[in-house]
């Protein structure tokens, strides 16, 4: 199977290469922009054309919203043109107004926010123009790396003292960048080999958990790996916020479908966060090991030169 994936940079993207390298039945090409047309889909043939989420619409200027929502309407009439099915993954912060239970797929988004309505258009527009297509509703994606990759960026900011502000009355589902690859690459496998189970599926993990709750239970796990490593890191603090006052908002999405359908089962981000953090630990070893053998060259070059002038 042949995949395209556009947004080289997005966490997302580089998922999908590591997964996609561990597989012999799956070869990935991942193009730079987040754009493509008919022509280059033809020449390429992809089994699939993926479009990563814009994480976060929520904090990034209207503007980036609308343009995300006109690449993705191009990259569909560009599938449509040259028969790719397109496969479009959506942050879950649609559903601005949450919901008391969990979230099934029917239930398309009605926010109220302007940008947002602007992306609810474009999921209308791909179900009525594009029939074999997958809409894919996303919670927030970490990672360690890359664009939007949460994680990475919160485990920086908690390593240099950083304070970190998260809702603790917003109740979402973090999911592993990691498992959304996996799951979609074993979605689209079926679906080459005749499923025909095109629509829309929610993947956004397990274990409902508020932001703050999950920011601080990072923080805990960040401080003892490394006070087992004998490191003493002063972390950053997590501070709490609170806007909805009355009650707390549920953002959790109902991912049963995707189980029923494609038995996908969904990875629990606590698990998912202590993988990458012993990941993190492993590439902080690599790089001390990296700056130990630079400064012994650096203080070899030194020796090496005063030796030079001690002679002549």
């Amino acid at each position: 199977m042949k995949l395209l994936i556009l947004d080289a940079g997005h966490c997302l993207s580089l998922a999908l290469a590591r997964e996609s390298n561990r597989r012999s039945d799956t070869q990935l090409m991942i193009e730079p922009d987040i754009r493509v047309d008919a022509e280059t889909l033809k020449e390429l043939s992809p089994d699939a054309l993926i479009v990563p989420p814009l994480s976060r619409p929520f904090s990034v200027p209207p503007a980036a919203v609308v343009w995300h929502a006109e690449a993705v309407e191009a990259c569909m009439e560009a599938c449509r043109e040259a028969g790719v099915p397109l496969v479009w993954c959506v942050c879950d912060q649609l559903y601005e107004d949450g919901h008391e239970t969990p979230i099934d797929e029917h239930v398309i988004p009605a926010p109220r926010d302007e940008g947002l309505r602007r992306l609810v258009v474009t999921g209308d527009r791909i179900r009525a123009e594009c029939p074999e297509h997958l809409i894919v509703r996303l919670g927030p994606l970490f990672a360690l790396e890359g664009s939007h990759a949460w994680l990475g960026e919160l485990l920086d900011t908690l390593v240099d003292g950083g304070s970190v502000r998260a809702e603790s009355d917003v109740i979402l589902c973090p999911t592993s960048a990691d498992s959304v690859a996996m799951a979609l690459i074993g979605m689209l496998q079926q679906q080459a080999c005749g499923a025909n189970a095109w629509g829309s599926y929610h993947l956004a993990g397990v274990e409902p958990v508020s932001a703050y709750t999950f920011v601080c239970m990072v923080r805990t796990q960040l401080g003892t790996r490394l006070e087992g490593r004998g490191e003493s890191v002063a972390l950053g603090e997590v501070k709490a916020l609170r806007h909805h006052h009355d009650q707390p908002l549920r953002r959790v999405l109902n991912c049963r479908r995707v189980l029923d359908v494609f038995g996908v089962h969904q990875k629990p981000w606590r698990l998912e966060v202590g993988r990458m953090l012993d990941a993190w630990c492993l590439s902080r070893d690599d790089d001390q090991a990296q700056a130990d053998i630079r400064a012994q060259r650096d203080a070899k070059g030194r020796v090496e030169t005063d030796d030079g002038e001690a002679t002549a």
